[in-house]
């Protein structure tokens, strides 16, 4: 994919080219659900051009503090949505040691504070080595994974969290290297190359637990699906401006 899958202008009429179907690649804002994005763009389309109905989807959900690469597709391209979900995923997450959440992430309170002054880089070095390769990973709780037809985030957002019985995904990491590391907060930035369906909190909180002090995921940006990357990337206002052009 390049750059110019991104830009809707060009000799095509601007309602037959995304009727047709266009792969656009995002990136995702902070906060945004991966459907809040979804819906904009259906929006603007649809206000813009002038289009009554088009179908629009996306690939690979991010959470809402997660951001980065989120691709959308428009109409007859939403048939190659699964495929883009089955490429595998480049991640820059900020891992935070020493205090876990229910979600694994920022989206709830840390708890369960713990010293972590005898952690070192090494030792975070010695204990990514175990989590390379194929190996079982259970879902977090808070996710949109269904459980008996309903997503499990549902159940725990009412406290019932601990009923939930979450079902393993088989999964590879590929990759894991600290590319920053903050010995003062014991935080520190990871890269992970991994395949479809991992979830990286799953990941921080399992770090943490092997390590004895617990973790969370403190940030987490999307670099990469299998070979679309941020350089592809263009921001929701980009696009917007894109498509009022047309009417000028």
């Amino acid at each position: 994919m390049n750059q110019q899958n991104n830009n809707p202008q060009n000799n095509q009429q601007p309602t037959d080219k995304f009727s047709l179907g266009q792969v656009l690649v995002f990136d995702k804002p902070l906060k945004w659900t991966s459907f809040d994005l979804v819906n904009k763009v259906r929006y603007m389309l649809k206000t813009n051009l002038g289009i009554k109905k088009i179908k629009v989807g996306h690939a690979g959900t991010l959470d809402p503090l997660a951001t980065g690469v989120l691709i959308v597709c428009t109409g007859k391209k939403t048939k190659e949505i699964t495929t883009f979900q089955d490429h595998d995923k480049e991640y820059i997450a900020t891992i935070q040691l020493g205090s876990t959440t229910p979600s694994f992430d920022l989206e709830t309170q840390p708890e369960n504070f713990v010293d972590t002054t005898n952690i070192s880089e090494q030792m975070v070095q010695d204990c990514l080595k175990s989590f390379l390769g194929n190996q079982i990973q259970y879902p977090p709780v808070y996710s949109a994974k269904k459980i008996d037809g309903k997503p499990a985030y549902i159940s725990a957002h009412k406290g019932r969290g601990d009923e939930v019985k979450m079902r393993p995904n088989q999964i590879e990491i590929t990759e894991l290297q600290i590319i920053e590391w903050n010995d003062l907060n014991k935080c520190f930035k990871l890269r992970v190359a991994c395949s479809k369906g991992t979830y990286i909190r799953s990941l921080a909180n399992d770090i943490g637990k092997k390590l004895g002090v617990g973790a969370h995921l403190a940030g987490l940006r999307r670099t990469r699906i299998g070979e679309i990357n941020l350089n592809s990337a263009i921001l929701i206002e980009d696009f917007e401006k894109s498509l009022k052009s047309y009417q000028q």
